[in-house]
Protein backbone atom coordinates (compact mmCIF):
# COMPACT_ATOMS: atom_id res chain seq x y z
CA UNK A 1 0.00 0.00 0.00
CA UNK A 2 3.05 2.32 0.48
CA UNK A 3 4.36 1.99 -3.07
CA UNK A 4 0.93 2.81 -4.16
CA UNK A 5 0.75 5.68 -1.94
CA UNK A 6 4.31 7.17 -3.18
CA UNK A 7 3.41 6.81 -6.79
CA UNK A 8 0.38 8.69 -6.32
CA UNK A 9 2.09 10.96 -3.87
CA UNK A 10 4.94 11.36 -6.65
CA UNK A 11 1.99 12.18 -9.39
CA UNK A 12 0.75 14.57 -7.07
CA UNK A 13 3.54 16.59 -7.42
CA UNK A 14 4.50 16.29 -10.59
CA UNK A 15 1.08 17.37 -11.89
CA UNK A 16 1.73 20.48 -9.72
CA UNK A 17 4.68 21.21 -11.28
CA UNK A 18 3.19 20.52 -14.60
CA UNK A 19 0.71 22.82 -13.52
CA UNK A 20 3.18 25.53 -12.62
CA UNK A 21 5.05 25.39 -15.60
CA UNK A 22 2.08 25.46 -17.74
CA UNK A 23 0.61 28.56 -15.85
CA UNK A 24 3.86 30.24 -15.41
CA UNK A 25 6.64 29.16 -17.36
CA UNK A 26 5.32 28.77 -20.22
CA UNK A 27 3.97 32.02 -21.29
CA UNK A 28 7.45 33.34 -20.69
CA UNK A 29 8.47 31.33 -23.43
CA UNK A 30 6.08 31.78 -25.34
CA UNK A 31 6.95 35.44 -24.89
CA UNK A 32 10.48 35.38 -25.36
CA UNK A 33 9.94 33.33 -28.88
CA UNK A 34 7.50 36.31 -30.03
CA UNK A 35 10.08 38.83 -29.16
CA UNK A 36 12.54 37.37 -31.18
CA UNK A 37 10.46 37.09 -33.96
CA UNK A 38 9.54 40.23 -33.97
CA UNK A 39 12.66 41.57 -33.79
CA UNK A 40 13.46 39.37 -36.89
CA UNK A 41 10.50 40.82 -38.85
CA UNK A 42 11.18 43.88 -38.11
CA UNK A 43 12.18 45.38 -41.28
CA UNK A 44 16.14 46.55 -40.98
CA UNK A 45 16.63 50.70 -40.68
CA UNK A 46 18.18 51.65 -44.46
CA UNK A 47 21.71 53.26 -44.61
CA UNK A 48 19.92 56.27 -46.10
CA UNK A 49 17.71 56.83 -43.02
CA UNK A 50 20.54 56.31 -40.93
CA UNK A 51 22.44 59.10 -41.98
CA UNK A 52 19.80 61.54 -42.54
CA UNK A 53 19.20 64.29 -45.36
CA UNK A 54 20.57 67.82 -45.50
CA UNK A 55 17.76 70.24 -45.62
CA UNK A 56 17.07 73.42 -47.70
CA UNK A 57 14.42 75.27 -45.47
CA UNK A 58 17.01 77.26 -43.38
CA UNK A 59 18.93 78.41 -46.19
CA UNK A 60 15.91 79.34 -48.13
CA UNK A 61 14.89 81.31 -45.27
CA UNK A 62 17.77 82.85 -44.85
CA UNK A 63 18.52 84.33 -48.56
CA UNK A 64 14.98 85.42 -48.80
CA UNK A 65 15.37 87.96 -46.01
CA UNK A 66 18.66 88.55 -46.40
CA UNK A 67 18.07 89.98 -49.75
CA UNK A 68 15.26 91.80 -48.73
CA UNK A 69 16.96 93.38 -45.71
CA UNK A 70 19.90 94.43 -48.13
CA UNK A 71 17.37 95.81 -50.95
CA UNK A 72 15.06 97.46 -48.15
CA UNK A 73 18.71 99.00 -46.88
CA UNK A 74 19.73 99.90 -50.04
CA UNK A 75 16.59 101.75 -50.61
CA UNK A 76 16.60 103.52 -47.63
CA UNK A 77 20.03 104.66 -47.45
CA UNK A 78 19.72 105.80 -51.44
CA UNK A 79 16.89 107.55 -50.63
CA UNK A 80 18.90 109.41 -48.06
CA UNK A 81 21.97 110.27 -49.71
CA UNK A 82 20.01 111.54 -52.47
CA UNK A 83 17.75 113.97 -50.40
CA UNK A 84 21.32 115.45 -48.36
CA UNK A 85 22.75 116.03 -51.76
CA UNK A 86 19.70 117.58 -53.50
CA UNK A 87 19.72 119.71 -50.34
CA UNK A 88 23.41 120.58 -50.25
CA UNK A 89 23.51 122.13 -53.88
CA UNK A 90 20.66 124.19 -53.07
CA UNK A 91 22.30 125.52 -50.13
CA UNK A 92 25.50 126.39 -52.41
CA UNK A 93 23.79 128.72 -54.73
CA UNK A 94 20.43 130.07 -55.35
CA UNK A 95 20.45 129.22 -58.77
CA UNK A 96 19.78 125.48 -57.58
CA UNK A 97 16.13 126.55 -56.37
CA UNK A 98 15.30 127.97 -59.71
CA UNK A 99 16.71 125.45 -62.06
CA UNK A 100 15.93 121.61 -61.60
CA UNK A 101 18.37 119.20 -60.67
CA UNK A 102 19.23 116.41 -62.05
CA UNK A 103 21.22 112.95 -61.25
CA UNK A 104 23.98 113.88 -63.21
CA UNK A 105 24.31 117.85 -60.95
CA UNK A 106 23.96 115.24 -58.06
CA UNK A 107 26.72 112.83 -59.24
CA UNK A 108 29.10 115.79 -60.41
CA UNK A 109 29.25 117.47 -56.37
CA UNK A 110 29.80 114.26 -55.05
CA UNK A 111 32.89 114.07 -57.43
CA UNK A 112 33.78 117.38 -56.84
CA UNK A 113 34.00 116.65 -53.00
CA UNK A 114 35.81 113.44 -53.14
CA UNK A 115 38.47 115.46 -55.43
CA UNK A 116 38.39 118.28 -52.69
CA UNK A 117 38.62 115.41 -49.75
CA UNK A 118 41.62 113.65 -51.64
CA UNK A 119 43.24 117.01 -51.94
CA UNK A 120 43.19 118.05 -48.30
CA UNK A 121 44.50 114.23 -47.42
CA UNK A 122 47.31 114.76 -50.18
CA UNK A 123 48.43 118.23 -48.50
CA UNK A 124 48.28 116.78 -44.63
CA UNK A 125 50.80 114.02 -46.00
CA UNK A 126 53.05 116.22 -47.28
CA UNK A 127 53.68 118.09 -44.29
CA UNK A 128 53.60 114.52 -42.49
CA UNK A 129 56.55 113.32 -44.24
CA UNK A 130 59.16 116.34 -44.22
CA UNK A 131 60.59 114.65 -41.25
CA UNK A 132 61.54 112.19 -44.05
CA UNK A 133 65.11 112.30 -45.63
CA UNK A 134 64.74 114.93 -48.34
CA UNK A 135 66.32 111.60 -51.05
CA UNK A 136 63.23 109.70 -50.56
CA UNK A 137 60.58 112.56 -49.87
CA UNK A 138 59.58 112.90 -53.94
CA UNK A 139 59.53 108.97 -54.06
CA UNK A 140 57.06 108.83 -51.43
CA UNK A 141 54.62 111.95 -52.90
CA UNK A 142 54.91 109.93 -56.36
CA UNK A 143 53.70 106.76 -55.08
CA UNK A 144 50.91 108.18 -53.75
CA UNK A 145 50.01 110.58 -56.43
CA UNK A 146 50.19 107.00 -58.52
CA UNK A 147 47.22 105.66 -56.41
CA UNK A 148 45.12 108.44 -56.10
CA UNK A 149 44.95 110.03 -59.32
CA UNK A 150 43.62 106.92 -61.18
CA UNK A 151 41.34 106.46 -57.84
CA UNK A 152 39.81 110.08 -58.26
CA UNK A 153 39.86 109.59 -62.32
CA UNK A 154 38.00 106.05 -62.29
CA UNK A 155 34.16 106.06 -62.12
CA UNK A 156 32.18 105.28 -59.13
CA UNK A 157 31.31 101.95 -60.13
CA UNK A 158 34.94 100.80 -60.85
CA UNK A 159 36.08 102.48 -57.10
CA UNK A 160 33.54 100.53 -55.51
CA UNK A 161 34.56 97.03 -57.36
CA UNK A 162 38.20 97.86 -56.22
CA UNK A 163 36.68 98.44 -52.26
CA UNK A 164 35.03 94.87 -53.04
CA UNK A 165 38.08 93.16 -54.67
CA UNK A 166 39.98 94.55 -51.30
CA UNK A 167 37.76 93.04 -49.08
CA UNK A 168 38.57 89.78 -50.65
CA UNK A 169 42.21 90.63 -50.41
CA UNK A 170 41.59 90.77 -46.82
CA UNK A 171 39.95 87.38 -46.52
CA UNK A 172 42.53 86.39 -49.07
CA UNK A 173 45.57 87.03 -46.40
CA UNK A 174 42.98 85.80 -42.92
CA UNK A 175 43.26 82.01 -44.73
CA UNK A 176 47.40 82.68 -45.16
CA UNK A 177 47.53 82.80 -40.68
CA UNK A 178 48.18 79.06 -40.32
CA UNK A 179 46.59 79.24 -37.04
CA UNK A 180 43.25 80.99 -38.43
CA UNK A 181 42.71 77.53 -40.67
CA UNK A 182 40.13 75.79 -38.28
CA UNK A 183 37.88 78.86 -38.31
CA UNK A 184 37.93 79.79 -41.57
CA UNK A 185 37.26 76.61 -42.66
CA UNK A 186 34.61 76.38 -40.62
CA UNK A 187 33.23 80.03 -40.60
CA UNK A 188 34.09 81.12 -44.72
CA UNK A 189 33.77 77.98 -46.49
CA UNK A 190 30.28 76.44 -47.25
CA UNK A 191 29.50 73.03 -46.75
CA UNK A 192 26.03 71.89 -47.77
CA UNK A 193 26.09 68.96 -45.49
CA UNK A 194 26.89 71.64 -42.37
CA UNK A 195 23.36 73.00 -41.87
CA UNK A 196 25.25 76.55 -41.75
CA UNK A 197 23.35 79.36 -43.54
CA UNK A 198 25.68 82.30 -42.76
CA UNK A 199 28.49 81.05 -44.69
CA UNK A 200 26.17 81.16 -48.00
CA UNK A 201 27.05 84.91 -47.24
CA UNK A 202 30.79 85.13 -45.82
CA UNK A 203 32.35 82.25 -48.77
CA UNK A 204 31.38 84.70 -51.15
CA UNK A 205 34.38 87.07 -50.70
CA UNK A 206 36.50 84.22 -49.75
CA UNK A 207 39.04 83.05 -51.91
CA UNK A 208 41.91 80.51 -51.00
CA UNK A 209 44.14 80.63 -54.17
CA UNK A 210 45.85 83.80 -55.56
CA UNK A 211 44.73 82.83 -59.09
CA UNK A 212 41.12 81.97 -58.09
CA UNK A 213 41.37 85.55 -56.11
CA UNK A 214 42.95 87.46 -59.50
CA UNK A 215 40.85 85.57 -61.99
CA UNK A 216 37.64 86.74 -60.23
CA UNK A 217 38.38 90.55 -59.39
CA UNK A 218 39.61 91.30 -62.89
CA UNK A 219 36.17 89.87 -63.72
CA UNK A 220 34.87 91.89 -61.02
CA UNK A 221 36.19 94.84 -62.62
CA UNK A 222 35.10 94.81 -66.05
CA UNK A 223 31.80 93.32 -65.57
CA UNK A 224 30.85 95.03 -62.30
CA UNK A 225 31.54 98.42 -62.93
CA UNK A 226 29.22 98.09 -66.81
CA UNK A 227 26.49 96.29 -64.33
CA UNK A 228 26.96 99.21 -62.24
CA UNK A 229 26.35 101.38 -65.18
CA UNK A 230 23.29 99.79 -66.43
CA UNK A 231 21.88 99.91 -62.79
CA UNK A 232 22.46 103.74 -62.83
CA UNK A 233 21.03 104.35 -66.46
CA UNK A 234 17.83 102.46 -66.07
CA UNK A 235 16.96 104.45 -62.85
CA UNK A 236 17.45 107.83 -64.88
CA UNK A 237 14.73 105.83 -67.53
CA UNK A 238 11.87 105.51 -64.29
CA UNK A 239 8.78 106.57 -64.60
CA UNK A 240 8.17 108.55 -62.74
CA UNK A 241 11.79 110.31 -62.78
CA UNK A 242 13.62 109.93 -59.76
CA UNK A 243 17.00 111.66 -58.41
CA UNK A 244 19.66 109.27 -57.57
CA UNK A 245 22.98 110.71 -56.18
CA UNK A 246 24.55 107.35 -55.94
CA UNK A 247 23.52 103.75 -57.51
CA UNK A 248 26.85 101.90 -55.00
CA UNK A 249 24.08 100.76 -52.35
CA UNK A 250 22.03 99.48 -55.66
CA UNK A 251 24.62 97.52 -56.91
CA UNK A 252 25.59 95.80 -53.88
CA UNK A 253 22.05 94.62 -52.67
CA UNK A 254 22.66 93.22 -56.28
CA UNK A 255 25.99 92.07 -55.85
CA UNK A 256 24.79 90.33 -52.51
CA UNK A 257 21.59 88.98 -53.91
CA UNK A 258 23.10 87.42 -56.75
CA UNK A 259 26.30 85.93 -54.62
CA UNK A 260 23.58 84.30 -52.13
CA UNK A 261 21.00 83.06 -54.70
CA UNK A 262 23.83 81.42 -56.89
CA UNK A 263 25.25 79.45 -53.66
CA UNK A 264 21.59 78.16 -52.88
CA UNK A 265 21.86 76.96 -56.09
CA UNK A 266 24.66 75.38 -55.50
CA UNK A 267 22.88 73.66 -52.20
CA UNK A 268 20.11 73.04 -53.25
CA UNK A 269 21.81 70.94 -56.07
CA UNK A 270 24.38 69.42 -53.32
CA UNK A 271 21.29 68.41 -51.03
CA UNK A 272 18.78 67.11 -53.49
CA UNK A 273 20.49 65.73 -56.33
CA UNK A 274 24.20 64.59 -55.31
CA UNK A 275 23.58 63.79 -52.05
CA UNK A 276 20.98 61.15 -52.63
CA UNK A 277 23.09 59.69 -55.58
CA UNK A 278 25.87 59.66 -53.14
CA UNK A 279 24.07 57.64 -50.50
CA UNK A 280 22.51 55.39 -53.21
CA UNK A 281 26.56 54.40 -53.94
CA UNK A 282 28.07 54.44 -50.57
CA UNK A 283 24.86 52.11 -49.72
CA UNK A 284 26.00 49.36 -52.77
CA UNK A 285 26.90 45.79 -51.92
CA UNK A 286 29.97 46.34 -54.36
CA UNK A 287 31.83 48.91 -51.46
CA UNK A 288 32.09 45.71 -49.03
CA UNK A 289 34.75 43.35 -49.92
CA UNK A 290 34.79 40.40 -47.69
CA UNK A 291 37.91 38.66 -46.15
CA UNK A 292 39.85 36.21 -48.76
CA UNK A 293 40.30 32.68 -46.93
CA UNK A 294 41.14 31.21 -50.13
CA UNK A 295 43.07 31.84 -53.78
CA UNK A 296 40.30 31.37 -55.40
CA UNK A 297 38.79 33.85 -52.82
CA UNK A 298 41.18 36.21 -53.13
CA UNK A 299 41.10 36.03 -56.75
CA UNK A 300 37.33 37.09 -56.27
CA UNK A 301 38.60 39.97 -53.62
CA UNK A 302 40.77 41.62 -56.26
CA UNK A 303 37.70 42.00 -58.81
CA UNK A 304 35.47 43.27 -55.76
CA UNK A 305 38.26 45.96 -54.98
CA UNK A 306 38.36 46.62 -58.71
CA UNK A 307 34.26 46.97 -58.90
CA UNK A 308 34.30 48.59 -55.78
CA UNK A 309 37.15 51.41 -57.06
CA UNK A 310 35.21 51.76 -60.01
CA UNK A 311 32.11 52.61 -57.73
CA UNK A 312 34.25 55.06 -55.62
CA UNK A 313 34.99 56.79 -59.11
CA UNK A 314 31.25 57.11 -59.88
CA UNK A 315 30.39 58.51 -56.19
CA UNK A 316 29.87 62.62 -56.51
CA UNK A 317 31.62 64.25 -54.24
CA UNK A 318 30.14 67.13 -52.14
CA UNK A 319 33.03 69.54 -51.31
CA UNK A 320 32.78 72.49 -49.73
CA UNK A 321 32.58 75.93 -51.79
CA UNK A 322 33.73 79.27 -52.09
CA UNK A 323 34.18 82.38 -53.98
CA UNK A 324 32.83 85.39 -55.86
CA UNK A 325 32.15 83.66 -59.20
CA UNK A 326 28.53 83.20 -58.61
CA UNK A 327 27.80 87.21 -58.53
CA UNK A 328 30.06 87.78 -60.91
CA UNK A 329 28.07 85.38 -63.81
CA UNK A 330 25.49 87.97 -62.51
CA UNK A 331 26.55 91.01 -63.70
CA UNK A 332 28.21 89.09 -66.78
CA UNK A 333 24.83 88.10 -67.81
CA UNK A 334 23.47 91.19 -67.13
CA UNK A 335 25.97 93.18 -69.15
CA UNK A 336 25.41 90.39 -71.76
CA UNK A 337 21.94 91.83 -72.06
CA UNK A 338 22.17 95.31 -71.55
CA UNK A 339 24.95 95.94 -74.02
CA UNK A 340 24.39 93.24 -76.89
CA UNK A 341 27.02 94.82 -79.03
CA UNK A 342 29.57 95.25 -77.04
CA UNK A 343 32.66 92.88 -77.42
CA UNK A 344 35.23 91.12 -74.57
CA UNK A 345 38.32 89.72 -75.17
CA UNK A 346 41.07 87.56 -72.80
CA UNK A 347 44.10 89.16 -70.99
CA UNK A 348 46.45 86.03 -72.46
CA UNK A 349 46.87 84.96 -75.49
CA UNK A 350 44.49 84.43 -77.80
CA UNK A 351 43.24 88.28 -77.57
CA UNK A 352 41.26 88.14 -80.54
CA UNK A 353 37.62 90.15 -79.24
CA UNK A 354 34.19 88.16 -79.69
CA UNK A 355 30.81 89.42 -78.99
CA UNK A 356 29.75 89.42 -75.04
CA UNK A 357 26.49 87.18 -76.41
CA UNK A 358 28.75 84.56 -77.55
CA UNK A 359 31.17 84.81 -75.24
CA UNK A 360 28.68 84.72 -72.45
CA UNK A 361 26.54 81.45 -74.21
CA UNK A 362 29.89 79.39 -74.38
CA UNK A 363 30.87 79.74 -70.44
CA UNK A 364 26.59 78.79 -70.22
CA UNK A 365 27.07 75.68 -72.36
CA UNK A 366 30.52 75.03 -70.94
CA UNK A 367 29.17 75.17 -67.22
CA UNK A 368 26.25 72.89 -68.39
CA UNK A 369 28.43 70.07 -70.03
CA UNK A 370 30.29 70.58 -66.77
CA UNK A 371 27.45 69.20 -64.87
CA UNK A 372 26.08 66.73 -67.09
CA UNK A 373 29.65 65.04 -67.44
CA UNK A 374 30.14 65.81 -63.60
CA UNK A 375 32.97 67.76 -63.40
CA UNK A 376 34.27 68.84 -60.23
CA UNK A 377 37.24 71.68 -61.25
CA UNK A 378 34.40 74.66 -60.61
CA UNK A 379 30.82 75.08 -59.36
CA UNK A 380 28.66 74.95 -61.93
CA UNK A 381 25.34 74.95 -60.09
CA UNK A 382 26.39 78.40 -58.69
CA UNK A 383 28.10 79.64 -61.54
CA UNK A 384 24.13 78.60 -63.64
CA UNK A 385 22.45 79.84 -60.88
CA UNK A 386 24.08 83.38 -60.99
CA UNK A 387 23.77 83.76 -64.41
CA UNK A 388 19.80 83.52 -64.09
CA UNK A 389 19.68 85.93 -61.13
CA UNK A 390 21.39 88.43 -63.87
CA UNK A 391 19.02 87.21 -66.32
CA UNK A 392 16.01 88.00 -63.83
CA UNK A 393 17.72 91.04 -62.62
CA UNK A 394 18.15 92.45 -66.08
CA UNK A 395 13.91 91.60 -66.90
CA UNK A 396 12.77 93.20 -63.26
CA UNK A 397 15.12 94.58 -61.60
CA UNK A 398 15.22 97.74 -62.19
CA UNK A 399 10.97 98.02 -62.00
CA UNK A 400 11.61 95.82 -58.11
CA UNK A 401 14.06 98.65 -57.62
CA UNK A 402 11.90 101.54 -58.60
CA UNK A 403 9.37 100.39 -56.13
CA UNK A 404 11.26 99.74 -53.21
CA UNK A 405 12.53 103.05 -52.91
CA UNK A 406 8.75 104.31 -53.11
CA UNK A 407 8.50 102.15 -50.46
CA UNK A 408 11.26 104.15 -48.04
CA UNK A 409 9.83 107.65 -49.00
CA UNK A 410 12.33 109.94 -46.30
CA UNK A 411 11.89 113.37 -44.90
CA UNK A 412 13.90 115.96 -46.15
CA UNK A 413 14.91 117.04 -42.46
CA UNK A 414 15.56 114.01 -41.14
CA UNK A 415 18.42 113.18 -44.44
CA UNK A 416 19.96 116.36 -43.46
CA UNK A 417 20.20 115.24 -39.71
CA UNK A 418 21.15 111.33 -40.76
CA UNK A 419 24.02 113.01 -42.98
Amino acid sequence: MAMPGSATLQVHVDDNDIGNTTGTSGPVVQNEHFAKSSKRSKPEELFSEKVGRPGIRNQMLFIAFGSLFAFSYAAATTNVETEYWKKRLQSMSSVWSLQTITTTDLKRAQNAELIRELREWFAKLNQKIQDAPALIRPWIGLAFVTVLQPYADASEGKRLCWKVCLLNAAVYLAWKVKRWQPTMNRRFMHNPLSGLSFTLLTSMFSHKHFLHLLLNCLALESFGSAAYFYLMREQAKSDPPMLESTAAYHFLAFFVSAGLFSGLVSHVASAKLLYPRLIKQLSLPARIVPKPETWAGAVASSAGKQAAAAVDRAVPTIAPSLGASGAIYAAVTMTALAFPDSQVSLYIPPEHPINIQYAVSGLVCLDAIGILRGWRLFDHWAHLGGAAFGVLYYAYGPDFWARMRRTFPVDPADAVKNS
